[in-house]
């Protein structure tokens, strides 16, 4: 029974950082990134990637890989039938524009990109200017139109940037032209892909070169037509607190926002939950946790007290 107990700890995992052209140091001073520079762009809290493993920080696989985890104990994910962990949890700071891209579906990426998935994600905005914007879309009526305005560099026509403030919620499908603009820091929840076409990256250099685009692979993989302004953007900022609420669910993830003021409490009924705490701190079953701490409740967990003043993002896939 003892043994049980152990198997159904918390995996607390300490994250990979990267550095980037764009990325500044909100991720090292605010979420507590062990990472140095002021180039740090992304954080990836909960991750089996191959180019960004997580390792667990404490406990009974104190040490191990996330991947090592999900290989060896695929009792504590629910014996799930992927191939791969299913999902990323990234906090990004954008200092600067990130490159304007898109990302291709699973079919694509499979014939394309050497088995990988493709990338459907989504966006959770943490904090943003007053007159902050995301690029989400674009103006193109048909393909042909589309590959016009990319070859001639028509970005300003081409483009479609929306507004968003802090708490606001972005469902980026495969095929969605998109952009993270400067100045704002978002958790992005995804399928555990690096796959990622740059249509155009404003002439920048990197190392003194500039970044590879992927012009024909972009043409390829865009929706045409865009979903509209309207759809794009929901604020999830007034939700009822103490308690998970749903914000999306799609086939690859399902994800949740807790804002918690005292204490509550929730039954972890998924194959696994990915938790990233985003604002705050307080406790977990009695284990202190704090903004910027990433875990993963397993399979079997059970019920899990939550108490303090703080914000969570969490996803989950189905069994």
């Amino acid at each position: 029974m003892e043994e049980k107990r152990s198997e159904r700890e918390i995996l607390f995992l300490d994250p990979v950082c990267t550095h980037n052209i764009w990325g500044g140091t909100k991720l090292r001073t605010e979420y507590g990134c062990a990472a140095k520079g002021d180039d740090i762009g992304e954080c990836w809290g909960i991750s089996a990637h191959p180019n960004g493993d997580g390792t667990v920080r404490e406990g009974k696989f104190a040490g191990r890989k996330l991947s090592w985890v999900w290989e060896h104990h695929p009792e504590l994910f629910g014996n799930l039938d992927y191939d791969r962990f299913p999902i990323m949890m990234k906090i990004i700071d954008a200092r600067e524009d990130l490159s304007i891209q898109v990302h291709p579906d699973d079919a694509y990426a499979a014939e394309h990109e050497n088995g990988s998935y493709g990338k459907t994600e989504s966006w959770y905005i943490l904090d943003c200017g007053t007159d902050a914007s995301l690029v989400v879309g674009h103006n193109a009526k048909d393909r042909e139109e589309l590959a016009s305005m990319i070859r001639e560099g028509k970005w300003s026509e081409l483009i479609r940037e929306v507004p968003v403030k802090p708490g606001d919620f972005i469902q980026i499908d495969p095929g969605t032209v998109h952009a993270i603009k400067g100045g704002i820091v978002l958790l992005e929840t995804q399928q555990s892909s690096d796959i990622t076409y740059r249509v155009y990256d404003y002439d920048r250099l990197w190392n003194g070169k500039p970044r590879q685009l992927h012009v024909q692979k972009s043409i390829d993989v865009i929706t045409v037509p865009a979903k509209s302004a309207a759809d794009s953007v929901t604020s999830v900022s007034d939700l009822p607190k103490n308690r998970l609420n749903q914000l999306y669910s799609c086939r690859y993830y399902d994800i949740f926002k807790a804002d918690v003021e005292g204490e509550t409490e929730f039954v972890q009924k998924w194959p696994f939950l990915a938790v990233s705490v985003v604002e705050g701190d307080g406790t977990i079953c009695g284990r202190p946790i704090k903004k910027g701490d990433h875990l993963i409740l397993p399979d079997g967990f059970g019920a899990a007290k939550i108490e303090g003043t703080l914000t969570l993002i969490a996803s989950a896939v189905c069994r």
